[in-house]
């Protein structure tokens, strides 16, 4: 069996995200079918060390479909999240992994071609890098 690509796993959300994600399905938009997407309530909901744990176990990237500016929970929720990338790229720094493996973007209800593009930039991306 051929290789299908990059294992990635996206931490989206309920509300924002994920209708943005289905709808790329919907509309049968092609990404990688090694793309794994858990959903969470807010994205500033995730921990660094799930992030670190993911690429530990196998996923050669972690995608984060953050909520952006429309998070129904936090004002601040893009600034949370950023923080959160950036002390999980820390934490890979220190265990000796590429932190390109950690992506972040803002992916609204509506944004199918945007995650579409995303993920196999990312997946492109994390090719050149090789497994994890």
């Amino acid at each position: 069996m051929p290789d299908a690509g990059p294992r990635v796993l996206v931490f989206s959300t309920n509300a924002i995200s994920d209708p943005g994600i289905d709808l790329a399905g919907s509309l049968h938009m092609h990404y990688s079918p090694e793309v794994v997407v858990l959903s969470l309530p807010c994205t500033s909901a995730i921990r660094p060390d799930w992030i670190v744990f993911a690429l530990e176990q196998g996923f050669d990237g972690v995608f984060i479909a953050s909520d952006g500016d429309e998070c129904a929970y936090l004002a601040d929720c893009a600034k949370r999240s950023a923080q959160i990338v950036g002390r999980a790229q820390d934490l890979l720094a220190i265990r000796g992994i590429d932190d390109r493996r950690v992506k972040m973007a803002a992916i609204c209800s509506v944004c199918a071609e945007s995650f579409t593009r995303q993920i196999r930039e990312f997946t492109a991306a994390l090719e050149t890098l090789g497994a994890a």
